[in-house]
């Protein structure tokens, strides 16, 4: 029988390049160091932690209300862990948080909101912490500035998209501790940070621009007419529209044959066929073909 629970899952940002950088021995005790702080921290505050999945720590609590309030003291105090950490293995915590039915079976656990909190930490940025509604609906009143809405966000495998909500937790702590320092090859020169407001930055092969959150919405395609051009036979007139919606950049699919989305740090690629995803950080845009083909005409991205 399915209990209604709230769904922890807390991931590392970047831990794959720190096995590439440190070797398995030494960024598996770094990995599990911390994974096991963020577990026991969890514990201490009521959740149950039901494993850890090598960079991952699945947690459930019988109420979102101290879910959130734990997964924002987590981030809070991961800052001091994460200033001990080499540069070379810099980890920073992002995490979903999910509220739904949860089969337990034995010593795991299953169900839509493991899948939810699984995915919008994958989809979710460094530092940051994503919510579905029914988490929020769940103990907290609307509107709080505390929660700031990203719409409906796609979750692959679901056939209904997701209202979520980003928790804003970071607005008394010091931001030069909040710098993500991964990123992709080349990927300092796609922008530089705006103060006065949100870039997104595109890159395919010379083409490179930068636009404004006041610039958007705009198109990637095959056309003359769209802002920015990517001249491929596998691209539609129209591929791509990036909107500027609630507060966050929305990436939405209008083409033919659909675009993959790769986040940099890891996690799956996302297909997306006339459906959209936030897009956050930076990552790459297949688009018409999919990253395994080589020759896919593929957009680099930098939001910030």
């Amino acid at each position: 029988m399915s209990v209604l629970t709230t769904v922890v899952f807390a991931d590392l940002f970047g831990s794959t390049s720190v096995f590439e950088s440190l070797g398995n021995a030494k960024a598996t005790e770094i990995v599990t160091r911390a994974t096991s702080w963020v577990a026991q921290e969890c514990k201490e505050r009521g959740g149950r932690v039901i494993k850890l999945l090598g960079d991952g720590v699945l947690v459930v609590f019988d109420d979102s209300k101290k879910a959130v309030d734990t997964v924002i003291a987590l981030q809070h105090d991961y800052q001091s862990l994460l200033a001990q950490m080499p540069t070379n293995a810099y980890m920073p915590l992002r995490i979903g948080v999910a509220r739904g039915g949860v089969e337990f079976v034995d010593d795991d656990c299953y169900g839509d909101a493991v899948n939810i909190a699984a995915r919008l930490s994958e989809l979710t940025g460094a530092h940051q912490i994503w919510v579905n509604r029914d988490a929020i609906e769940d103990g907290f009143n609307l509107p709080d500035k505390r929660f700031r809405s990203l719409g409906s966000i796609h979750i692959r495998g679901r056939a209904e998209s997701c209202t979520v909500f980003q928790v804003e937790w970071q607005e008394d702590q010091d931001a030069d501790g909040l710098t993500i320092q991964v990123g992709l090859e080349h990927g300092s020169e796609l922008a530089s940070f705006d103060v006065l407001g949100v870039q997104v930055s595109l890159t395919w092969h010379a083409e490179k621009r930068v636009f404004h959150a006041f610039d958007l919405p705009i198109h990637i395609g095959r056309s003359r007419q769209t802002e920015f051009i990517v001249d491929d036979v596998r691209v539609s007139r129209k591929h791509v529209r990036i909107d500027w919606r609630n507060g966050s950049v929305v990436m939405v699919d209008v083409s033919s044959y659909g675009c993959w989305v790769r986040f940099a740090g890891g996690g799956p690629d996302l297909l997306l066929r006339r459906e959209e995803c936030v897009l956050h950080g930076q990552g790459e845009i297949a688009l018409g073909a999919p990253f395994s083909d080589p020759s896919a005409p593929v957009v680099q991205f930098l939001v910030m």
